[in-house]
């Protein structure tokens, strides 16, 4: 039987980067456990599609690059529903042609960096910013996106993992700083998470040496992740504040090469 605490009837939640992948499957989510939802995403006519399938669910435009476009998202939000009772921090600068720029630092774009972070951290930091005196009257809370990236070297994506890691760290600065007045802020770490995108872009012998280092059978899905950051955004995460909840399937809990010493034991493993 589902907890009451669980249930998020009549919060009213934002969700960044809601019009696909995370962002859709956790507005679904949150939908389906009584919340209203607002889905803010630059691509408006997906978040529309998004907002359709909810009830009492509304798309509002948002450019993570734009502080007055985060500014009057937030507005609109609040004068709709009257109240925010949750962020949720999920869009973010990823695709196929980034990835492809964001290799290693000895060959970084400066322009790629600085629109990395514009956008994954800053845009972040405004977004809190401007939902604080919101949640404060509420007692609301936030969720953010990150990434397991952001906790383990690698040899590409050297400018979106190290912006998740400050994301991280603005996280716990939230919650130090405004725990007194009863706003949580968490985070959600999720690995290599099976979206539409991932699965027509992603080279697939990637793929599979990343499912290889995954310590469940499979990948995780959107709504793997939406249910971690529903969890964390309920009244039966209440206690949890300040904290990383790493959704990646274990790949960033074991040594390196356990997918080597998997073949190499096969079956007397």
């Amino acid at each position: 039987m589902q907890s009451d605490a669980i249930r998020l009837d009549g919060k009213i939640a934002i969700i960044t980067g809601g019009a696909g992948g995370i962002g859709a499957a956790t507005a679904r989510l949150m939908a389906a456990r009584g919340a209203h939802v607002a889905i803010a995403d630059i691509a408006l006519e997906a978040a529309q599609a998004v907002a359709a399938g909810l009830p009492g669910a509304m798309a509002v435009p948002l450019d993570l690059e734009s502080e007055a476009s985060i500014e009057a998202m937030m507005a609109q939000v609040a004068g709709h529903f009257g109240r925010i009772d949750i962020l949720h921090n999920n869009a973010a600068l990823l695709g196929p042609d980034i990835a492809q720029q964001d290799g290693d630092v000895e060959h970084m774009g400066t322009a790629l960096w600085d629109r990395t972070y514009a956008v994954n951290v800053r845009g972040t930091m405004i977004a809190c910013r401007a939902a604080l005196p919101h949640l404060r009257e509420v007692r609301g809370n936030i969720v953010n996106t990150v990434s397991n990236l952001a906790l383990q070297g690698h040899l590409i994506q050297a400018a979106y993992s190290s912006s998740k890691a400050a994301i991280i760290q603005m996280t716990r600065s939230i919650a130090a700083s405004h725990g007194g007045h009863g706003v949580r802020c968490n985070a959600v770490a999720p690995g290599m998470t099976l979206t539409p995108a991932l699965r027509d872009a992603f080279p697939p012998a990637l793929r599979a040496a990343v499912e290889a280092e995954t310590l469940r059978d499979r990948l995780g899905e959107p709504e793997d992740i939406a249910e971690a950051v529903a969890f964390l955004a309920s009244d039966a995460a209440r206690n949890i504040t300040g904290q990383l909840l790493v959704a990646d399937g274990g790949c960033a809990s074991h040594v390196p090469g356990i997918a080597q010493f998997r073949a190499f034991f096969g079956d007397n493993l």
